[in-house]
């Protein structure tokens, strides 16, 4: 493969990682169409939408991991949050990365779609007052958060997602968790999502190795840096540019399926 290639998969993965920890996703939902789009566009490679899937569950797990151990400490992480979300999840982003293999390539592209569209709905709705409510206080319905959970989990699974650019929004939306929480947290529990959606994948034989392991080691490099500079933003901020990200991405992949 040409080294325009191997720069290309590199840029990527790092834009996409460090949104990754700025804003608390996996990375997939900036990975997903620029992989999909990009490398064909510039004539240095050409994926499938299974082919993506699949590279996005590798880079959505390890940018992961470097965004919660940069997280790790100021009581962002709310354990009781990711425990019942992140379980649900793992059950949910397994089955749909295991059943994805049914679904044809442009079917996962409308399901990307859809969800992007749900997602960049929820981010502009008000969120008055959210962020006054001490980390200490932070209360949620636990049973509501497990079912948006598994239902993001499997949706998630489908497309190669950790889920996040979902449940960034149900976190603020629905359950009310303060931004930053939420963004820790949120990282947490795509971490543990991914863990399903990657096995899924691997088990399934839709991971190309080099372009994830390319992916791989820009994640480790950006995704930490992302999470610094998501920590001096300003909250409402970070909602604008979430929003806005989702918005785009939602219109790029509608033009493509229509």
């Amino acid at each position: 493969m040409a080294i325009s290639f191997f720069i290309t998969i590199f840029l990527i993965g790092l834009l996409g990682s460090f949104i990754s920890g700025m804003l608390g996703i996996g990375g997939a939902i900036i990975n997903f169409p620029m992989l999909l789009f990009i490398p064909a566009a510039l004539g240095v490679g050409h994926f499938t939408a299974h082919e993506v899937t699949g590279i996005t569950a590798i880079q959505v797990f390890f940018a992961t991991i470097g965004g919660v151990l940069a997280y790790r400490k100021g009581g962002y992480l709310n354990k009781t949050l990711i425990t019942y979300m992140g379980i649900s999840i793992l059950i949910g982003s397994f089955i749909g990365g295991f059943g994805s293999t049914h679904i044809p390539g442009s079917g996962i592209n409308i399901i990307y779609g859809i969800l992007a569209l749900l997602a960049v709905i929820m981010m502009f709705v008000p969120k008055k007052g959210l962020d006054d409510i001490p980390l200490h206080q932070v209360s949620f319905n636990k049973g509501l958060a497990a079912l948006l959970a598994f239902i993001v989990g499997i949706a998630a699974g489908i497309v190669g997602a950790g889920g996040a650019f979902l449940l960034v929004p149900i976190m603020l939306v629905i359950l009310k968790i303060p931004t930053r929480m939420t963004i820790a947290s949120s990282l947490a529990i795509t971490l543990i999502s991914s863990i399903g959606v990657v096995s899924g994948k691997i088990s399934t034989g839709q991971v190309e190795i080099l372009p994830s392991i390319i992916l791989v080691v820009a994640s480790l490099i950006a995704s930490p840096i992302g999470v610094m500079v998501g920590k001096k933003v300003n909250t409402k901020v970070l909602h604008t540019i979430m929003g806005f990200l989702i918005l785009v991405t939602a219109v790029k992949t509608w033009m493509a399926i229509l």
